[in-house]
């Protein structure tokens, strides 16, 4: 039995759209074959772009979209990517499979793809093995309107308007793939490479471009030593004027039910894989607790946000597929993980700002796979759309009376998570996690001060292993949930087992 305590009137932050964000590498098949088919493939396409993966990504509203990488931005030289594809540099993604890289995806191709989907850009930087004019250039042919040898540059290649770049990382990773770096070593580096990441305005157009918020470098994980030192070195000599040059701090997390190593199987698992899978995943909400926590000191405005932007389940390998290109399956498990982490997200709303999945096709925790013509949508796919509705609603305080559950003392997690919001038109937009692997649960809904005047319900359920192929690929979807009892203005359901679900109710 679970309890669920709504106060509506207690409205506690924004949730930013973008924290249900995405992340597209060079990697594997995410981008090739998955975003991108070029122009004279025989896939249904504009400009070489998938029409069916930008269909299925704009019912979700994909709110942002980072770009190039992961470890492959460290390595990425922009200038290559632009310009006739038959003169293009080609290269060695050494991160990624050792395959080559022919560059016929680059910036014209990644802009073209986020005016597509209706998303915001979140380009990441070179600072790894990039250098200060490399990317203040990037920046210039990006986002300059005059003239200027970038933005002459880039209306040579086709372009003649700027494009709007709302979000700029500088570096990736730089803790480890991206430079090996000390915290100290890499904030005087950030302290640098963002003073040249200037905020081209033409007066003329000043309000269609966005200022760029520039996004710092993280920890790996519960790496508070890198989260205190990146921020005491970038602070030092500058106090709170440095908020205008610091946006956002990445945090990368993911959950290995085996450790890092291992992994473990995406579809193979037992009932003790399982909750484990789910107790690391929950693991998210101490992370962003204590990371935030360092932020305070330093941040007590919470004018910094905090950007999840790698997050996801990440097992081994399908067998038989190139071990770089990391591609896996997708089950009800991996539902789980993501209605646990966005009800986290949500929850932490006032820090957390942005996050990405990572990573969107083809690649560990996607919501999208693609076999040559084929895609299907995957369980976490689901979530997602069922999800949709807090974009930018209100979250409102919740809280609820739980128990926890698992066979393993280590990883027992809560039985039930949820989170809510209130959107504009006034409807509380409540997402619950059935944690249990064999038990429904029931759940009853108070709201403080309101009576519930008509509910509707979706969900995405069916039992652990349960996944999308391309033989049945509508085997997990969101199908509605009607099991709901009113009773003098309150509500009442039974949740069941392995699910995740979304109520939107009325009240008066």
């Amino acid at each position: 039995m679970a309890r669920l305590t709504i106060h509506p009137d207690r409205r506690i932050s924004k949730i930013q759209k973008e924290i249900y964000g995405h992340f597209s590498e060079h990697l594997g098949r995410c981008i090739y074959g998955g975003f991108y088919v070029g122009e004279d493939s025989a896939i249904p396409n504009e400009k070489g772009i998938r029409t069916d993966v930008v269909e299925a990504l704009r019912r979700i509203r994909i709110p942002v979209l980072r770009w190039p990488g992961g470890c492959f931005a460290d390595e990425y030289h922009w200038m290559d990517g632009i310009g006739p594809k038959a003169n293009r540099k080609k290269m060695i993604n050494t991160h990624w499979g050792g395959v080559t890289e022919d560059n016929s995806f680059g910036t014209h191709e990644y802009f073209e793809l986020c005016s597509q989907l209706g998303c915001e850009a979140y380009v990441n930087g070179n600072l790894g093995s990039g250098t200060v004019q490399e990317m203040s250039e990037w920046v210039e042919y990006i986002t300059f309107d005059g003239v200027s040898p970038m933005a002459n540059l880039r209306r040579e290649n086709g372009h003649e308007g700027a494009w709007s770049l709302p979000f700029f990382g500088v570096g990736n990773e730089n803790w480890g793939c991206g430079g090996n770096m000390t915290p100290e070593y890499y904030a005087n580096e950030y302290r640098r490479y963002q003073t040249y990441v200037r905020d081209y305005k033409n007066p003329d157009r000043e309000e269609d471009l966005k200022t760029i918020h520039k996004i710092c470098c993280g920890p790996n994980v519960d790496d508070y030593e890198w989260t205190k030192g990146v921020l005491d070195t970038c602070f030092r000599h500058c106090e709170s004027r440095f908020h205008g040059n610091l946006d956002g701090l990445s945090l990368h997390y993911y959950v290995h039910p085996e450790g890092w190593r291992i992994k473990g199987s995406a579809t193979d698992f037992d009932e003790n894989a399982w909750y484990k899978t789910l107790s690391k995943a929950y693991y998210m909400d101490e992370l962003i607790r204590n990371h935030s926590a360092i932020m305070d000191s330093y941040d007590p405005e919470r004018k910094i946000a905090l950007v999840v932007d790698e997050w996801g389940a990440w097992y081994t390998v399908e067998p038989g597929t190139n071990p770089g290109f990391l591609y896996q399956q997708n089950t009800i498990r991996d539902a789980l993980v993501a209605g646990i982490t966005l009800n986290i997200f949500n929850k932490h709303s006032s820090r957390v700002r942005m996050a990405n999945l990572a990573q969107t096709i083809n690649v560990l925790q996607s919501v999208i796979l693609t076999e040559g013509a084929d895609m299907l949508l995957t369980p976490t796919y689901h979530v997602f759309d069922l999800y949709k509705e807090h974009q930018d609603a209100q979250l409102v305080e919740s809280s609820i009376d739980t128990g926890l559950i698992g066979p393993d003392a280590e990883y027992r997690v809560p039985w039930i998570t949820e989170s809510v919001s209130e959107d504009s038109e006034g409807t509380l937009h409540i997402t619950l996690t059935n944690a249990s692997s064999t038990d429904a649960c029931p759940v009853d809904v108070n709201i403080e001060g309101r009576q519930v005047s008509g509910a509707s319900g979706a969900i995405v359920c069916g039992e652990m292993h349960e996944k999308n192929t391309f033989e049945e690929p509508e085997r997990v979807s969101v199908r509605p949930f009607t099991d709901l009892r009113t009773e003098n203005g309150a509500l009442s359901l039974a949740l069941p087992p392995c699910s995740v679900l979304r109520l939107s109710v009325k009240t008066r």
